[in-house]
C-alpha cells in the first residue's frame, strides 16, 4: 500500500509538470520542493521501516541519478527541471516498487537487475520519445506525401505550416533562408531559425513576391517532461522497457 501511496503522491506533481512544461518550456522550482516536502513522509517512514540499509541504498541511488543526469545537462542533452525531476524521484522511490493490486503483481515484467527505479524511468522515456518521430512521419506521408518525400530526414523531425498559419510559438524552422539574386534559398540549419514577428513579416513578403511557396518545414520543441512521466507510468505497471527490449533480441 506504501509504495502505491509514493506513485500516487508523484503523478499530480508529474502530470502538473507536463502541463507546465507544455504552456511556458519551464516548470518551477517549487513544484520539485513541494514533491520533496510531500515525499518527505514516506522517507522518513521507510528510513523508521528498514532502517541502516534503506538509507545507504537511498544515497547510492541518489548520487547515481545525480551523476547520471549532471553529466547529461552539461552536455546540453537534458533540461535543468527534467533532472531535477528524476532527482526527486530517487529519493521518494529509489527502487522498483512492489504493488498487488488483487492478483496482478506490477511492474508486470518484474524488477529488472539494475534496481534503479529512477534510472528505468529515464531509459523508458528515452525509447518513448521514439514514438514522436515514427508519428511526424505517419503524418507527413499522409498529409503531404510528394514534399515529405523530397525531404525524407525533415518527415521524421517536422512537418509543413503555410506561412500563412506562422506564428510565434515552441517551435522553429528546420531551414535556414538567404535572399540571393537567384531567389530564397533554403538549407538545414542545425540550430534552425527561430519564428519571431519579423521572420514571419518577411515569409509573408516573400510569398507575395513569388519567392517561396506557402509552406516551410518547422520542428516542434517537444517538452521531455511528457516523456518522462509516460517511462514513468511505463517503468511501474510494466517495467524497464531496455532491459525487457534487449532480453527479446538475445532471445532472437
Amino acid at each position: 500500500m506504501i509504495e502505491l501511496l509514493k506513485v500516487l503522491v508523484c503523478m499530480p506533481f508529474l502530470l502538473y509538470s507536463c502541463y507546465s512544461d507544455i504552456k511556458t518550456r519551464r516548470v518551477s522550482n517549487n513544484v520539485w520542493f513541494m514533491m520533496f516536502g510531500v515525499g518527505f513522509i514516506f522517507i522518513m517512514y521507510d528510513l523508521m521501516t528498514y532502517g541502516l540499509p534503506y538509507l545507504v541504498r537511498n544515497i547510492l541511488s541518489f548520487l547515481f541519478i545525480f551523476a547520471f543526469v549532471y553529466i547529461l545537462f552539461q552536455v546540453g542533452a537534458f533540461g535543468g527541471a527534467d533532472a531535477k525531476i528524476l532527482m526527486v524521484i530517487s529519493l521518494i522511490i529509489p527502487t522498483f516498487p512492489a504493488i498487488e493490486l488483487g492478483s496482478t503483481s506490477l511492474p508486470l515484467t518484474g524488477v529488472p537487475p539494475i534496481n534503479l527505479f529512477a534510472f528505468s524511468v529515464f531509459g523508458n522515456s528515452v525509447i518513448l520519445t521514439v514514438i514522436v518521430p515514427i508519428g511526424l512521419c505517419l503524418y507527413n506521408l499522409v498529409k503531404n506525401p510528394s514534399e515529405s518525400l523530397k525531404r525524407p530526414l525533415y518527415m521524421f523531425i517536422g512537418y509543413i505550416t503555410p506561412i500563412s498559419k506562422l506564428e510565434k510559438g515552441h517551435f522553429r524552422m528546420i531551414d535556414s533562408y538567404e535572399d540571393t539574386k537567384d531567389g530564397l534559398k533554403f538549407k538545414f540549419s542545425r540550430s534552425g531559425t527561430e519564428i519571431s514577428s519579423d521572420v514571419i513579416k518577411e515569409l509573408k513578403m516573400y510569398q507575395k513576391e513569388g519567392k517561396v511557396k506557402d509552406g516551410v518545414w518547422i520542428t516542434p520543441g517537444l517538452p521531455f517532461m511528457i516523456p518522462i512521466t509516460a517511462g514513468f507510468i511505463t517503468a511501474v505497471v510494466y517495467g524497464d522497457l531496455i532491459f525487457q527490449l534487449t532480453m527479446q533480441f538475445m532471445m532472437m
